[in-house]
């Protein structure tokens, strides 16, 4: 019998451990504090420079439903939320993330984010009538990372839609499932959203163990945020869940009728990473949207981590295509509890800028044991360094 604390090679070409942490060179301080009871990713606010234009493409295109509207900001949720929206869009002069935002177990928790974060020394602001309509006392900081971070309790309830199927269209959107995260130096990310008590379910490595991406969750799915690396801090994508992948295939049905598939960034597809169906969108402001279906329970206590060689491009897309080089290079900016961009760091790891890829990642799926990575020349111009 294999020892459960060794790796295993599975066949088809990835690892899978229990859970550990990922150790970085320069980790983030583990403040005495206890962190907040994280639920789940709950919605997150988005800045976009034409409020119309971004309402038409969430609201007629993606069929998210309005909560709540002004002249400034329009709240959305999907079919099956019960609290006022996963999303806001928010008019604004550049485009941007304002908030990924949390909810959190219980009204004293957010005692403990104030505490958490002020003892790492982050910019910590609290609003006792909330930062968004819908939500009560809620707490924004700027983590050690430089993302804007937002955790609320009390929030509005609102009519669940799911029993509601006179509403419900064939590209319906069920739940918001994830943030992606960009960010500089991935180790040190993963270490602290760690001491958060966020768990890994997937990461990718090379053979010297370097971390490139870590997918972490704190509900039981593959991931409430993943931390990938690139340019940072930046949004790659927000995600929002579908029933099956026949709603994924009638969305993109929806946007070629429409004339709208130059919103289709990548996709459909299946990730290697995760199991998922997916697809990738652009908004109007460039925000990207992935919608996703079929990933798999990580709830056990001793769900093990599913680790992926680095060089194997079916982490991406399980069937080998390739990825457009946008995907890798482009991401959304976030703000400062001011409003302000937070400046973008750029990667500089010696180790895995060395390393030159195709825009699809590695331009092969595994080295066959014993043999040599292919020629320079075939591995296309993109630096890892860029990859996300």
């Amino acid at each position: 019998m294999t020892d459960r604390h060794d790796r295993i090679l599975t066949s088809s070409g990835f690892s899978v451990s229990p859970e550990s942490p990922i150790h970085a060179d320069n980790p983030v301080p583990t403040p005495r504090a206890s962190p907040p009871d994280i639920v789940r990713c709950a919605s997150m606010e988005l800045v976009v420079t034409d409020l119309a234009a971004s309402r038409r493409f969430y609201v007629d295109v993606l069929d998210l439903v309005v909560t709540e509207e002004d002249e400034q900001t329009v709240h959305l949720r999907s079919m099956e939320e019960f609290i006022h929206h996963n999303l806001v869009l928010r008019q604004g002069p550049v485009a941007a993330v304002a908030a990924f935002s949390y909810r959190v177990r219980t009204p004293e928790d957010l005692d403990k984010a104030v505490a958490f974060y002020t003892e790492l020394g982050c910019r910590t602001e609290r609003r006792a009538e909330g930062w968004t309509k819908g939500v009560g006392d809620s707490v924004r900081v700027i983590d050690p990372l430089g993302f804007p971070y937002e955790f609320f309790h009390d929030v509005e309830h609102v009519e669940r839609l799911a029993w509601r199927y006179d509403l419900h269209t064939p590209g319906a959107l069920v739940r918001l499932d994830h943030f992606n995260q960009v960010t500089p130096d991935v180790p040190r990310a993963v270490n602290f959203m760690q001491s958060l008590g966020f768990r890994v379910t997937e990461d990718i490595q090379d053979d010297d163990g370097v971390v490139y991406a870590a997918w972490m969750r704190r509900k039981p799915t593959v991931h409430d945020t993943a931390m990938t690396g690139g340019d940072g801090p930046r949004m790659h994508h927000v995600a929002f869940a579908t029933h099956e992948k026949h709603n994924i295939l009638a969305i993109c049905d929806k946007l070629g009728a429409l004339r709208r598939s130059d919103c289709i960034e990548r996709g459909p597809g299946r990730h290697g990473v995760s199991n998922a169906f997916y697809l990738y969108l652009r908004d109007p402001d460039g925000h990207r949207v992935e919608i996703y279906t079929q990933d798999y329970y990580t709830g056990d206590p001793d769900n093990p981590v599913v680790t992926w060689d680095v060089h194997d491009n079916q982490r991406r897309d399980w069937w080998g295509n390739p990825v457009v080089p946008s995907w890798y290079t482009e991401a959304s900016l976030v703000l400062d509890l001011d409003g302000n961009p937070q400046p973008v760091v750029a990667r500089t790891d010696e180790s895995e800028m060395a390393v030159t890829i195709g825009a699809d990642g590695f331009s092969y799926t595994r080295p066959e044991a014993g043999s040599e990575p292919p020629p320079e020349h075939e591995q296309g111009e993109y630096k890892l360094g860029h990859q996300l």
